[in-house]
């Protein structure tokens, strides 16, 4: 058989099997381009902002804060709804604790978290629901559990993720995201983790996808071809 059939099998085949990748990569790049990354991070549904701490002082005194927990590791005085705490983190872990009295305030009630987060929202939309998560889903998977999801009843379904010990946004997440997620999957081939850009399945894909422009480029050289006079 002459070697313009070959051609034409291999890139007919070859096409078939990476054509619906090939589309897929398109897809995702195109909405990966279209929406800003800027908006897919949600900076524009929450902020996270330093309060002033209160003028009046009045604070523990830091031996005593010490007495009462004594594993400390390193202590930052803030402010979180509207009151003064000391953060401080331990072997265990972080914690709140109340600048005046050192009463321990974490982990943060339902009733706080929610507080929390809408003072964070940049939205008008009312909570929906907190929920208390100690598996962490697809969308947060790095984060640490336990946390509290705090879901605001907007068109693009956000979800603000906050530590219970410290109170501290973890994530934002909406709508466009989990779509920018979704298409993020089908592009890196990593249909688990979805943040292995290097892995097995995707070098294959791209492997097949070469041999297929080269078989298009090996075709285009057979249909150039100046035809001799009969």
């Amino acid at each position: 058989m002459k070697p313009a059939f070959w051609a034409r099998r291999a890139h007919k085949w070859i096409g078939l099997v990476v054509g619906v990748q090939a589309l897929l990569w398109t897809v995702s790049g195109v909405y990966m381009t279209v929406i800003s990354l800027d908006i897919i991070h949600g900076d524009h549904l929450a902020h996270a902002h330093r309060e002033p701490l209160a003028p009046e002082g009045g604070y523990i005194a830091q031996d005593a804060l010490l007495a009462r927990y004594p594993d400390a590791r390193g202590i930052a005085l803030k402010r979180l709804l509207g009151r003064d705490v000391f953060e401080l983190r331990t072997a265990e872990g972080a914690l709140l604790a109340d600048a005046r009295s050192g009463e321990r305030l974490t982990p943060l009630p339902e009733a706080d978290a929610i507080a929390l987060a809408r003072s964070l929202y940049q939205g008008e939309a009312q909570v929906e629901r907190a929920d208390w998560v100690t598996q962490a889903p697809q969308e947060v998977s790095t984060r640490p559990v336990p946390m509290w999801a705090v879901h605001f009843a907007d068109r693009g379904a956000t979800t603000l993720y906050l530590s219970p010990d410290t109170g501290e946004l973890l994530a934002r997440r909406h709508r466009l995201w989990r779509w920018f997620d979704f298409l993020w999957m089908f592009h890196i081939m990593d249909y688990d983790a979805r943040s292995d850009v290097n892995n097995t399945l995707l070098r294959v894909a791209s492997a097949v996808g070469l041999l297929f422009a080269l078989s298009g480029v090996w075709l285009l050289f057979y249909g150039f071809r100046r035809r001799t006079p009969a």
